[in-house]
């Protein structure tokens, strides 16, 4: 036997061994694809429960120390309500100080308008007797002198007067820089002051939790993102993908920017994915779910709901 003759079962061999490998592959990735298909969903997404803005971390705007802290963790608290308070001896000495500053001067200028009255009356009746010829022109002329620097001392009191009160303003405003309130209606997440402490501008006392809706803050992957759209409906399910919890929710907007994921457990994956945020409104007022809490997300095509 020739040696070509030997090649061409060799070949053969070969070449039935391929068409096998191939065939198996194709058969291996018929699942995928049809599961892919099947699925009925457009995308889906890890998320976590957010507000708007977060919670909000409160500091004194003064240094100083803590005479009191009404409120306790876990408190509800509503907008203006009193969260600390500290020692305001001194600013109310401040105040005071300004205070009696203002009614003094305020007293020297009503001392100074009935001289004012005097003194014009006095020029006019002087400068009239000497327009009629029954008196001094000299007079008459010391007494409109008179008039006059009263008129620019009436002008210096009055100048004076606004200095006052604008002391005062800003005595007023240092003693209400030593009170902290709620600037919004909201539960008391931590505290971390207790009277008798002393604080300062850069510690943070407080943490707040708004009484905001909650939203929903997915990462949608690269892939997805064309898929997504605003105003598009959604399911949110507990991270473990349980359909026990189950929330109706709508997208509010899909950010601009690719970022790493933060939500992927796997370091590799969280190292080479690429996501752009999706942030997404309950349809319900969600309260009982907490801030930070994972979910999974899952995109409904469009006409489903």
């Amino acid at each position: 036997m020739t040696p070509t003759a030997l090649r061409l079962p060799c070949l053969a061999a070969c070449a039935l061994a391929a068409a096998l490998t191939l065939t198996a592959c194709s058969k291996s990735a018929e699942p995928s694809t049809s599961a892919v298909a099947a699925s009925p969903y457009a995308a889906v997404a890890r998320g976590r429960v957010d507000i708007e803005g977060g919670l909000l971390t409160l500091n004194m705007p003064r240094e100083g120390v803590l005479a009191s802290v009404p409120v306790h963790e876990g408190d509800s608290v509503k907008q203006g309500q009193l969260l600390a308070m500290l020692d305001t001896r001194p600013a109310r000495l401040a105040v005071e100080s300004a205070q009696a500053q203002l009614e003094q001067v305020q007293a020297q200028l009503k001392l100074l308008v009935v001289k004012q009255a005097a003194a014009r009356l006095r020029a006019q009746r002087l400068s009239a007797a000497a327009a009629a010829g029954a008196g001094d022109g000299q007079s008459a002329d010391d007494a409109r002198e008179a008039s006059a620097q009263l008129d620019a001392e009436h002008a210096a009191d009055q100048a004076a007067i606004d200095m006052a009160r604008q002391k005062l303003a800003e005595a007023e405003y240092e003693l209400a820089q030593r009170s902290l309130h709620a600037p919004f209606d909201a539960t008391v997440v931590r505290v971390k002051a207790q009277p008798g402490a002393s604080v300062s501008p850069t510690d943070a006392l407080f943490t707040l939790l708004p009484d905001k809706p909650r939203i929903v803050r997915a990462e949608l992957n690269e892939s997805f993102v064309g898929a997504v759209h605003p105003g598009m409906r959604a399911e949110v399910v507990a991270n473990d993908d349980s359909e026990s919890d189950k929330w109706s929710a709508h997208v509010l907007r899909i950010g601009q920017v690719y970022g790493p994921s933060t939500l992927e457990s796997d370091p590799q994956t969280r190292a080479n994915a690429r996501t752009v945020e999706c942030v997404l409104a309950f349809d319900h007022p969600e309260q009982q779910l907490r801030i930070g809490q994972r979910v999974i997300v899952r995109f409904l095509p469009d006409g489903k709901s």
